[in-house]
């Protein structure tokens, strides 16, 4: 039974922080108490707007009337379609912060399978169109695929690596083979990890936003500074590119207002672009080379080969990032003050990612997960609409038989696209920290259990190779700090919040005389 307060009918959920309503407060930490058995509901977490933020809120929904006077329910926010140029100008905005993640992950899958350049454009197509119609599938929601939030969709991360370890083991056809095995395996484990998510509450889910948050902002610094010991590390003008572009930014959103300080990211993003041509770090031939269309080909490695053991590691995997579906389901929602049920949320976007990654494999991709890079530009611009992100999807379907269009955007600098992202990834991190803020801290053992969690999840993305002797597979896993720290999480909050509870509730059996 949700604790949450009923808005009266018409009226969209206040915008308040824990600290402007200590009831909320309190019933939100309550969640994460031993008695939590109900399912996680993410409720509005936004901060009341104050008098010096010149951008003025979403309206809140309304009931209007039908033509014989009844009224008709109110239009959360988050399922408000809005005129369809802004609707494509918040859409576009999306995909140039997103675009740089499938560019790196083909281009690092062309690096370490030494594909030919026509095949790394074929799969660039490929990702750009799946990425689309995944985040269609996640942000409209048909029958039970995709939770209706604005979500985005993208390859890449601890997935790829394992797509890659397998392809270089075992060839890139078992690999494509794994994710398409890997894909079916979420079907079928889905129903009983569905029951498993009231050992997920607001702590747990927390503490893995945090985690996802910081090694999502060092992914960033990383498009900045390049890799420590690779040539070109820490260049002074890339530094300067990717600092630029985040002083454009704050500068647009601090004298812009509306429509103008809604774009603020694309608009940094923009003139970091402009500033990198003036100084020469654009290559603006490399977009007028090639043809007009670019058409994904099926199975580009030749028909997909399926071992069970081979898929193991990305199978493995697949649970850790249900646990991280898991938390950016919850965030999203509360992202954009929407309450849902995650018994029923949760499984559609594991259904989403699986169905997309499906269709990824027998097209050369890695498994396609849902991705939080978005969700810091929900919160920074306030635009709620899931039909932005949907909007997202139909242009980077365009993008990817577009081929002019790919190429011009895969010439924007690394060093701006990471100034950009580093933005909207700390965001994610704030919005983590927010949900810990309700998660009932002054507790020593939530504290403990987030401090422990954190620890493990944070290893990994501070100190690159600690697990460096460990064997292939275990390694891939352990260096995933955000699998290892929901697994931490997930471990010690059953363990101090179930087990223990119920340990001591049971009677202490009388001594016999004999025990004496």
């Amino acid at each position: 039974m949700s604790s949450h307060r009923t808005p009266p009918p018409g009226t969209e959920p206040p915008r308040t922080s824990p600290a402007d309503d200590p009831d909320a407060a309190q019933a939100d930490a309550a969640q994460a108490g031993p008695a939590h058995a109900s399912p996680v509901r993410a409720a509005p977490a936004q901060a009341a707007p104050t008098q010096a933020d010149s951008t003025p809120p979403e309206p809140a929904p309304t009931a209007p009337t039908s033509p014989a006077g009844t009224p008709r329910p109110a239009v959360h926010p988050v399922d408000e379609a809005r005129p369809l140029g802004r609707i494509v100008l918040f859409g576009i905005q999306h995909v140039l912060v997103m675009a740089a993640t499938p560019i790196s992950a083909i281009f690092l899958m062309s690096a370490t399978l030494r594909l030919g350049p026509e095949l790394t454009v074929n799969l660039l197509s490929a990702a750009f169109v799946l990425s689309g119609v995944g985040s269609l599938i996640q942000s409209l929601g048909p029958w039970k695929f995709g939770p209706k939030l604005p979500f985005v969709m993208l390859p890449g991360g601890a997935p790829l690596i394992l797509f890659l370890a397998i392809a270089e083991q075992h060839g890139v056809r078992t690999a494509t083979g794994a994710v398409v095995l890997t894909a079916v395996f979420c079907f079928v484990v889905l129903p009983l990890f569905a029951r498993l998510l009231r050992f997920f509450p607001a702590l747990v889910i927390g503490t893995m936003i945090v985690i996802v948050g910081v090694n999502l902002v060092k992914v960033g610094a990383v498009l900045v500074t390049g890799r420590p010991g690779e040539s070109g590390f820490a260049d002074p003008t890339n530094l300067m590119l990717g600092m630029a572009t985040i002083g454009f930014t704050v500068v647009f959103y601090l004298l812009f207002t509306g429509l103008l300080r809604q774009l603020a990211v694309m608009l940094g993003l923009l003139a970091g672009t402009v500033l990198a041509a003036l100084l020469g770090h654009v290559d603006f031939g490399a977009a007028a080379e090639g043809g007009l269309v670019s058409l994904p080909e099926l199975m580009p490695f030749g028909s997909p080969q399926f071992s069970l053991v081979a898929a193991l590691p990305l199978m493995l995997y697949s649970l850790a990032s249900m646990a991280e579906a898991t938390g950016q389901t919850v965030i999203n929602a509360e992202a954009v003050g929407k309450e849902i049920d995650t018994r029923d949320a949760v499984p559609r976007t594991v259904r989403g990612d699986a169905l997309t990654s499906v269709f990824g494999g027998f097209f050369g991709l890695p498994l396609m997960v849902t991705s939080g890079e978005n969700i810091g530009i929900v919160r920074v611009t306030g635009v709620r609409s899931r039909y932005v992100t949907a909007a997202a999807g139909v242009v980077l379907v365009v993008i990817g038989f577009c081929a002019p269009v790919t190429r011009a955007i895969s010439v924007v600098p690394s060093a701006v696209v990471g100034g950009t992202a580093m933005i909207v990834f700390a965001v994610i991190t704030v919005l983590g920290v927010q949900m810990l803020g309700r998660s009932d801290l002054d507790q020593h053992t939530n504290t403990f259990i987030c401090a422990v969690a954190l620890a493990f999840g944070l290893l990994p993305i501070l100190l690159p190779g600690v697990y460096a002797g460990f064997p292939p597979n275990l390694r891939i896993l352990l260096e995933s700090g955000v699998a290892v720290g929901a697994f931490v999480a997930a471990v010690l909050n059953i363990l101090f919040h179930h087990v223990r509870p119920r340990i001591a509730a049971r009677p202490t059996p009388a001594r016999t005389e004999s025990d004496r």
